[in-house]
């Protein structure tokens, strides 16, 4: 077509020939029904394409109830040693790690004040000693006086000595029975006083309590200790970490399903993919969050139980602090009818007036080959359905009653179903 033929058409079409091409009609038009048939392509044109479901066999198997609970690895008996002296730190002997005996120094306080006490501690108690002796003589030689009074008394028919004179006498060996018994009490408080200089002399010697392991140590040598208020903490020992303690949160939602002595796994972050077995030991009967004052405690809190758990270490690869996820084994179901979690959230697509399917009509509709496991739990004893492709290639509902769930599995009763069915539990998502 040659320029005179074109301002032809333009002519005829009533356009302008000086309008730019896109927005003449020869042009837009055009474009717009090649749009529209795209858009109707995309409505109507893939109605009659079948759906295709997921499915997954229905299996008779045991499922095993867990817990799952997060907390941290414990020493079994945990022993803070500390200072009830004062003073300078002259010796640390041990440091972190080491492997210590029940009576091992541990580290030695400065004792120059102590023994100085100490000193004078039995200089006291010698002159108490000496005063005993002084007032026991005291009152032997005038007890002998008033024994003598008396008997002149009684040889003279109580003429002599005189009312006063014995009245003297016998007052004289009352007091000196007095201070005797102040001299001897003095002796008992001394002997107290070096007592007591003596024993912190020895626990300026700070001993191991327990055979076990220095898990901290917060001292060195020349700081000083000061114990005037508070004793303060210069080791953490452990006693044995061949048997360690986990100690797990319980939600109260799963509280009721934990009991002693059943059996648990923990895996730990240092070794990925191992399993360590532990075993129940106690859940307490009070929450973590229980009020212990009068003040009210915020109800929107989660309510949780500590469970604690014996776990055997002996090979040493477990450590105090380590973050742990336990699965406690609560109950097993023997072998039942269960069906996936899938199916039973599972919901067939709704169908348009003109015949095509709608999509997504469910939560349970979970699109492509690759998603998420169902974790969530089935509520026990409630009746829903579940679906199997019927001879027409449609789901079809058959009633199950739920029980029991693992998270992934639920056991399920029905008198349609049977083990080797398949279940739909999704919709596979188009390759188009």
């Amino acid at each position: 077509m040659n320029d005179t033929q074109a301002q032809d058409i333009d002519a005829f079409l009533g356009e302008d020939a000086t309008k730019p091409f896109y927005k003449r009609r020869i042009v837009w038009i055009p474009a717009l029904l090649i749009v529209l048939a795209l858009i109707a392509y995309a409505i109507f044109g893939r109605g009659d394409q079948p759906v295709d479901y997921i499915t997954e066999e229905v299996e008779a198997r045991s499922l095993d109830l867990v817990v799952t609970a997060t907390g941290n690895l414990r020493p079994t008996n945990q022993v803070e040693v500390g200072s009830e002296v004062s003073g300078r730190i002259d010796d640390v002997l041990v440091d972190v790690n080491d492997i210590v005996s029940r009576g091992q120094v541990l580290a030695r306080i400065n004792t120059d004040v102590i023994d100085d006490q100490i000193l004078q501690s039995r200089a006291n108690l010698n002159a108490s000693r000496a005063s005993v002796e002084q007032a026991r003589a005291t009152l032997e030689v005038d007890t002998a006086q008033l024994e003598r009074l008396r008997e002149v008394y009684r040889l003279s028919d109580g003429r002599v000595p005189s009312q006063a004179e014995m009245q003297s006498a016998e007052g004289s060996v009352r007091r000196d029975r007095a201070a005797l018994a102040s001299a001897e009490a003095n002796v008992a408080s001394a002997q107290a006083s070096l007592s007591t200089a003596l024993t912190n002399r020895d626990r300026a010697v700070i001993r191991s309590p327990v055979s076990g392991v220095v898990l901290v140590r917060q001292v060195e040598p020349g700081q000083t200790v000061a114990a005037s208020f508070n004793t303060p903490t210069l080791f953490i020992l452990a006693e044995d970490l061949a048997i360690m303690q986990l100690r797990v949160d319980i939600d109260e939602a799963d509280v009721g399903q934990v009991e002693a002595n059943q059996s648990a796994t923990f895996t730990v972050d240092a070794y990925p993919g191992r399993q360590f077995p532990a075993q129940v030991e106690r859940v307490d009967l009070a929450s973590g969050n229980i009020a212990t004052t009068a003040e009210t405690t915020n109800s929107n809190s989660v309510v949780e139980y500590e469970a604690r758990l014996t776990v055997d270490n002996a090979s040493g690869l477990l450590r105090p602090g380590m973050t742990a996820t336990a699965n406690i084994a609560t109950e097993s179901t023997a072998n039942q009818l269960a069906v996936p979690n899938g199916a039973l959230r599972f919901e067939p697509p709704k169908q348009e007036e003109d015949g095509g399917v709608q999509l997504g009509g469910g939560p349970g509709n979970d699109f492509g080959l690759e998603r998420e496991e169902v974790t969530a739990s089935i509520g026990a004893g409630s009746q829903q359905n579940v679906y199997v492709l019927g001879d027409d290639g449609k789901p079809r509902a058959i009633l199950v009653t739920t029980g029991l769930s693992d998270g992934r599995y639920t056991v399920v009763t029905s008198d349609e179903l049977e083990a080797g069915m398949k279940v739909i539990t999704a919709i596979r998502a188009s390759d188009q």
